[in-house]
């Protein structure tokens, strides 16, 4: 074989063995910059916030290692209340974001509907919102005047006005429906994808066989859509434990009684208020810890593993 450039004469083996080393060398090249942003952005950061959680930090030059004392002082009232607020708060969004997006995905799957494009449009258009405008406009909708939008609509039908930041159920209810608006529409997109999956025939045999449509929801529509359940409840999972943008537009740094003070909501007050970048780092480790313990559970009840393993 000749070398075009050169003239010169590659011998055939050397460079089968050429090709043959750029091959295996190639795969380890398109993946570099993957292995690279994951070793700087992710793996360096838990290392080093595992090391600082073992540290007080007053400075720069003044560090020492205090063992666990961080992870013993960060148990107090406030830690159980932003353990409670953010477990309260996945519990609802998952509550909410896993029937409603599958009952409207079914309804804008059906090729009779009018306009369903546009629908399928209007729903996803608030992800693409930002997390700061929806949020200031929540939190002045919300207000507790009675010229707010809430309660002015509440005064027609003559319900009294409500302080909903204020109060701890409603306050929850706010951050829910902030929540709701915003990721609805990407859990459509997520089922509508899933029902492209499912043979449109066993519709077809379940209607021959005289079943209604709540029945073929939940005989056909539910167990073939459990991939995209599992995926959307082990996202929202992480999404609800990690929220923090929401509840510091809707109350600030700070809010009333803590009401919705998360548990990313703490560290930041430990890190930046309180220049406390031990105890910090030890709060994000234990974040990991339950979101991982959480994710671990609903994937063994909902038979994840087994099915991995089968």
């Amino acid at each position: 074989m000749t070398n075009n450039r050169t003239g010169a004469v590659i011998p055939q083996k050397k460079h089968r063995k050429f090709a043959f080393r750029r091959q295996k060398i190639a795969p380890y090249i398109f993946v570099m910059p993957f292995i690279i942003s994951f070793l700087i952005f992710f793996l360096y950061p838990i290392i080093n916030t595992v090391i600082m959680s073992f540290q007080e930090i007053l400075g720069p030059e003044d560090i020492t290692f205090v063992g666990f004392r961080n992870y013993k002082s960060m148990v107090n009232e406030h830690f159980g209340n932003a353990i409670w607020v953010t477990t309260r708060y996945t519990f609802w969004t998952i509550f909410v974001l896993v029937p409603v997006p599958i009952i409207v995905a079914v309804f804008l799957n059906r090729k009779n509907m009018k306009g369903r494009n546009f629908f399928r449009s209007s729903f996803f258009m608030p992800a693409l919102t930002s997390v700061i405008v929806a949020g200031l406009f929540f939190r002045l909708a919300f207000g507790e005047q009675d010229t707010t939008l809430v309660n002015m609509i509440l005064g027609l039908f003559g319900i009294p006005k409500r302080a909903w930041l204020h109060q701890r159920n409603t306050a929850m209810l706010v951050m829910v429906v902030l929540c709701t608006w915003r990721w609805l529409g990407v859990n459509v997109v997520y089922f509508l994808s899933g029902l492209q999956n499912i043979p449109v025939e066993q519709y077809e045999s379940a209607s021959i066989d005289g079943a209604n449509e709540w029945q073929k929801l939940m005989r056909i529509t539910v167990p073939g859509l459990k991939p995209v359940i599992v995926y959307v409840v082990t996202i929202s999972v992480y999404g609800g434990y990690a929220m923090f943008s929401e509840s510091y537009i809707l109350f600030g740094a700070r809010s009333p009684g803590d009401i919705g003070l998360t548990l990313v909501g703490l560290i930041y007050q430990k890190g930046f208020f309180e220049n406390n970048f031990g105890v910090g780092s030890a709060l994000g480790i234990t974040l990991l810890g339950i979101v991982m313990i959480v994710n671990l559970i609903q994937l063994t009840l909902t038979g994840f593993f087994k099915k991995e393993s089968e």
